[in-house]
């Protein structure tokens, strides 16, 4: 199937994916004069004597804000606002189906990191909670960290939801080869948001009593491994050596897979040959994330010699999906009225997706995509977490 022309079909059919509709009848005058003027003055004046009432009268309690600026879109890089919107209604669609929650698309016109963040401070009273979506580094961890003091809970998807569900995927891929996970040698390409925040969740950066912290992470980026001596590296990527690449290993990606045993790839389409995983460890563990084409396709990957392949795509095994995350780690935090999402509640999703395949197999390490018990188990979890339980 052609899923590019199929999709321009669709989205040309219905004028995009999504649509509001109002959840109380408005047939009658006494319906009117209920949901609006004169009876909406009530729930107005107790939010205005109790602003938590907001909570128990308006959309807010169910609402998210999925909020980009274009400037890092899928695999499509910095393609502006307008182009953004598809993939931002997409994900508004997925938080309705998967957790029940009202979100809506908000493209910026703006690139520039003060004005998000205020343009997200002023737009805040009104959603429950907020997700960053397709916004480059290092402007998002900056906005993400500036906005931790909103009160409600604001989630970079392109860091923490990737990092959660290939956190899951590799805890199931060590129980099929019966390996310890804290002892591996991991290399991961691509050292943006994603990469950035896999690196530190498999570490355990930030957790109280971290159940993963993986031996060996080196990070690269188009230039190679990421070590002290490079100069050219921004404050964000030189502040990962702190928990990355003990060894000062230096080099390319290449250099760097020797005896690795897993490749996690958020790069780029095509970087890896059968070569390449020839030279990891024995039974390696191959996530190729890159969207639409990945870094190797499992075929290739299978022929070097690895184990376990996964993918960012929905018509190969193993998809590594961020659906498996997002939705129930919002549900879950704002039923528990959480101000954040901590470490220690994506560590707990991740541990919730793992526990959906109870008997993982080289061909299933990770729940299918449209499985909606995930979202249920994962916010139950995240829940638990946040409240500390």
């Amino acid at each position: 199937m052609d899923y590019f022309a199929a999709s321009l079909a669709l989205h040309r059919k219905h004028h995009g994916k999504i649509a509001i509709r109002g959840k109380m009848p408005v047939n009658t005058k006494d319906d009117l004069s209920t949901v609006y003027s004169p009876g909406v003055a009530a729930p107005c004046e107790a939010i205005a004597k109790d602003p938590e009432a907001v909570w128990d009268y308006t959309i807010k309690s169910n609402t998210v804000a999925v909020v980009s600026d274009g400037s890092a879109v899928l695999g499509l890089g910095n393609i502006g606002p307008l182009a953004a919107i598809p993939v931002m209604e997409g994900k508004a669609m997925l938080f309705k189906k998967f957790a029940g929650i009202d979100a809506f698309p908000i493209c910026l016109a703006t690139q520039d990191t003060d004005e998000i963040v205020q343009t997200i401070r002023n737009i805040a009273p009104v959603f429950g909670g907020i997700n960053l979506e397709d916004i480059s580094a290092p402007r998002s961890f900056e906005i993400e960290e500036r906005l931790q003091d909103l009160g409600i809970p604001v989630f970079h998807d392109d860091q923490h939801g990737t990092a959660i569900v290939v956190l899951a995927a590799l805890i199931n891929s060590a129980k099929v080869l019966k390996k310890d996970l804290n002892d591996m040698k991991m290399v991961i390409n691509g050292a943006g948001a994603a990469g950035v925040a896999i690196a530190k969740l498999l570490k355990g950066y930030g957790i109280k009593d971290p159940a993963i912290s993986v031996r060996e992470i080196i990070l690269c980026d188009r230039k190679g491994v990421l070590h002290a001596d490079r100069e050219d590296l921004n404050p964000s990527k030189r502040a990962t050596l702190v928990f990355t690449n003990p060894n000062g290993v230096s080099g390319s990606v290449f250099d760097a897979l020797h005896d690795a045993d897993v490749f996690i790839g958020v790069s780029s389409a095509n970087l890896l040959h059968a070569d390449h995983i020839r030279t990891m460890a024995k039974d390696s563990i191959v996530l190729a994330l890159a969207n639409p084409i990945p870094e190797i396709m499992p075929e290739e990957a299978y022929a070097g010699g690895a184990a376990i392949v996964g993918t960012g795509r929905s018509d190969l095994p193993n998809q590594v999906n961020n659906v498996l995350g997002f939705p129930g780690v919002f549900r879950g935090a704002m039923d528990a009225r959480a101000p954040c999402i901590t470490t220690d509640m994506k560590l707990a999703a991740a541990l919730a997706i793992a526990s959906c395949v109870p008997q993982p197999t080289r061909d299933l390490i990770i729940p299918a995509s449209l499985d909606k018990k995930v979202a249920q188990r994962v916010a139950k979890a995240v829940y638990k977490a946040a409240m500390g339980k």
